[in-house]
């Protein structure tokens, strides 16, 4: 929330040619990565796109109150089909172009000793410390994470233990700090930092299909988002997500 009252205040206090700048509302998961095709599409000559990241939940919801983004990228299909239920993308636009997987992650040199599997006993491997989630009553990452605990038939036990998270990077942190022995994130998130250690990877049929769609916000549309929507598919773009360990489509 804060970065986005940041990125509103600059929009609103900027003379009129800086206001022409392109602002892109992303999940948090692609922070370095659409950082990265940011700067390249910037190297072709074009100005750089304004990028806020957080929760796709929040940041979908900061769109619906009137936020200033012309493009949407969200971690998963949910929270887009919410904008397009409010008629506020322009449905034409919307391509799911990524993927990713989820995995449990420990501190670093640490081990809970368990293996991901039916009915495995993760709470009894916490032995009553805390597993960080991002929140899964709305954020996609908490969503997946319960989805796969609940098929493996192991979130009821470990619910009690659970530190919900504002995105998933909040979720990493916790485990990073040692605040929590575990945290569910996207293995994407576990490979960007050299503190935490992945204790196993969940079955893809454990969860919903990981899916990143984009979009432009209708309202918004115009030639610059639409450049930045091409390139954003684009062949370059895709070497980059593929760099952060994106599965690509």
């Amino acid at each position: 929330m804060l970065r986005y009252l940041h990125v509103l205040l600059v929009l609103l206090s900027a003379p009129a040619q800086a206001q022409d700048k392109l602002v892109v509302f992303a999940a948090a998961s692609l922070t370095e990565a659409l950082n990265d095709v940011g700067k390249a599409y910037a190297a072709t000559g074009r100005t750089a796109p304004v990028f806020s990241f957080a929760a796709s939940s929040a940041l979908a919801r900061q769109i619906e109150n009137g936020a200033p983004a012309a493009l949407f990228v969200s971690a998963d299909e949910e929270w887009m089909d919410y904008l397009a239920a409010r008629k506020l993308i322009d449905a034409t636009s919307r391509v799911s172009f990524l993927g990713n997987s989820l995995v449990l992650a420990v501190p670093k040199g640490e081990s809970l000793g368990v293996t991901i599997g039916p009915n495995f006993d993760l709470a009894g491997a916490l032995k009553g410390r805390k597993l960080s989630l991002a929140d899964p009553t709305a954020v996609p990452a908490g969503r997946y994470a319960q989805a796969a605990l609940t098929f493996l038939g192991a979130w009821k036990a470990v619910e009690p233990l659970v530190v919900r998270a504002d995105n998933v990077r909040a979720a990493l942190t916790f485990v990073e700090r040692k605040e929590a022995a575990a945290g569910i994130v996207y293995a994407t998130d576990a490979a960007l930092t050299g503190k935490v250690d992945v204790a196993g990877t969940f079955p893809a049929n454990s969860h919903p299909p990981i899916s990143y769609p984009v979009a432009i916000i209708a309202k918004n549309d115009g030639p610059a988002a639409r450049a930045f929507h091409t390139f954003l598919l684009s062949e370059p773009a895709k070497a980059v997500y593929r760099k952060y360990g994106f599965a690509t489509r």
